[in-house]
């Protein structure tokens, strides 16, 4: 069963109204005991990192997850900030990130480009690289919703899964094996984000 982890943040229940149209099996995971049957992991997140990080640690799920991550290989999907978590730290904050994806979250501002307005909002095209099986069926006319004024910025650019562009080319997509993000929103991103989130389940 897919468990979404819910900590306090994130759009837990259009993710969980999303599975169900897809008759996948879904739950919610607000403790380390609910954990125990996930087969994989869906990681959401909205706001601020450190406060992500601070309300993650909070939950009391944090070790088991990386033990489940980490030790156990079970699959994982971060989703906008849950993606930004994923990296080992971001110029938004002091705190640690997960360090499950090596690299570093970068702020917009950074680019020197005034006119470039933050956050960056709305639908944007989407790059996937050549046969990643998350992005199955979406690699001509894929679109997808976003709101961030940070990216992701991989240590390994074989960790780039897809790009988009907003004042520079970034990876709106990482994955590593058996760990993924996605900067933008699939469960707003209508039929494109509906079918991301059935490869995923099928993974």
């Amino acid at each position: 069963m897919i468990k979404i982890i819910d900590y306090g943040l994130g759009n837990i229940l259009a993710f969980q109204n999303m599975y169900k149209r897809l008759n996948v099996p879904v739950g919610l995971a607000r403790t380390a005991a609910d954990l125990e049957d996930a087969t994989k992991l869906i990681l959401p997140g909205v706001g601020a990192f450190d406060h992500a990080m601070e309300e993650l640690d909070r939950s009391g799920m944090r070790a088991r997850l990386d033990e489940m991550v980490l030790g156990e290989k079970r699959p994982v999907l971060g989703i906008c900030v849950g993606m930004q978590m994923l990296a080992d730290r971001s110029d938004e904050g002091h705190r640690s990130g997960l360090g499950w994806i090596p690299g570093e979250v970068k702020g917009f501002k950074s680019l020197g480009q005034p006119d470039l307005l933050l956050p960056h909002m709305g639908w944007n095209d989407v790059q996937p690289k050549a046969d990643h099986p998350l992005f199955d069926e979406l690699r001509i006319d894929a679109r997808f919703y976003f709101l961030h004024s940070f990216y992701f910025e991989c240590a390994n650019a074989d960790h780039t899964a897809a790009v988009s562009s907003y004042g520079k080319e970034f990876s709106c997509a990482v994955s590593a094996g058996h760990i993924h993000g996605v900067q933008f929103h699939p469960e707003k991103s209508h039929h494109f984000g509906a079918q991301l989130l059935k490869n995923f389940a099928e993974l």
